[in-house]
């Protein structure tokens, strides 16, 4: 089998302590959600719990993320649920109260010393106090666009940041979604740019059932590799998302071998990043999709992926 996709890998990513080489293979981002709402099911109860309480229970599932071979671990304080119901927006102080004290447990945990901590926020104030309590990497939903300072923050602090289209409110009829995919993250390229963000710290994500709906998420997974053109590494985040259900006739917490599915096609279209909630099944998947695609280097790269 040959990949669908032949553009070169783009270089390492390196910052601080850490480094994400591309092409070698697929990173996997566990996702951490200290939110009572998650559409995933799979956040925390925090109404009546502890701060410990909620501390031990996201440190227990986070370590067990990085034991299943999670290399980041995305935090995040709001759920996208709340958007997508005509909700009003979480108060950033709210979010921060919610995420600083996991980031900064994880953050001195022998244990994630070597993991990346991504914080899911499209707010510079709760990111800045993010990379403060210990993150090293932001994941903007709104790809820059939603908070004017999140770019020169991320500059000034010098850490990656993932850039994700979002057409949230931007629906026509008969679109082209790769079309649009692609001119929204040329204009958050365009705003990384301008802030001076280096492009070698610059990672895109097509948004997957943020503003797609339906079948336009199989469209845009079907062409991911059109979106290498921008050079940069590819995020996807399909975990346990709508389409899914909505093809299978599956309810959320039934959505693992589709999720599975869509892992895989998405590295063999040239996905370098796979941000999921079922990491052992997905690293897994993703392990397996690597040696088709990418080329499996016998017991020496086992050994080495654990």
């Amino acid at each position: 089998m040959q990949s669908s996709w032949s553009a070169p890998a783009p270089p390492p990513t390196e910052w601080s302590r850490h480094r994400l080489e591309w092409g070698r293979r697929t990173h996997v981002m566990g996702i951490l959600n200290i939110t009572p709402d998650s559409f995933s099911l799979d956040g925390f109860v925090l109404e009546g719990a502890s701060q410990q309480q909620i501390l031990a229970a996201a440190l227990q599932r986070a370590r067990r993320m990085v034991t299943d071979g999670a290399r980041l671990l995305d935090v995040g304080g709001e759920s996208t649920r709340p958007a997508s119901a005509g909700q009003p927006p979480l108060d950033p102080t709210i979010e921060r109260e919610r995420v600083l004290p996991v980031i900064a447990a994880l953050a001195s945990e022998p244990w994630a010393a070597e993991t990346i901590i991504s914080i899911d926020t499209y707010h510079a104030a709760t990111a800045a106090a993010a990379l403060e309590a210990g993150a090293s990497l932001v994941n903007d939903v709104w790809g820059l666009r939603a908070d004017p300072a999140m770019a020169a923050l991320v500059a000034e602090r010098g850490v990656p940041v993932v850039l994700m289209s979002n057409l949230r409110g931007e629906r026509r009829a008969d679109r082209d979604p790769v079309a649009d995919v692609a001119r929204m993250l040329g204009r958050s390229l365009e705003l990384a740019h301008i802030a001076g963000i280096p492009d070698e710290r610059l990672i895109l994500d097509p948004g997957f059932g943020f503003g797609l709906v339906g079948a336009e998420n199989l469209r845009v997974l079907s062409r991911l590799s059109e979106l290498r053109v921008f050079g940069r590494p590819l995020l996807v985040g399909v975990s346990r998302k709508a389409h899914i259900g909505q093809v299978l006739g599956l309810p959320v917490e039934d959505r693992l071998e589709g999720t599975a599915a869509e892992v895989a096609l998405s590295i063999a279209q040239g996905a370098d990043l796979v941000r999921v909630h079922d990491v052992r099944a997905m690293a897994r998947v993703a392990r397996m999709a690597d040696a088709v695609v990418r080329g499996w280097r016998g017991e020496e790269e086992r050994e080495a992926q654990g």
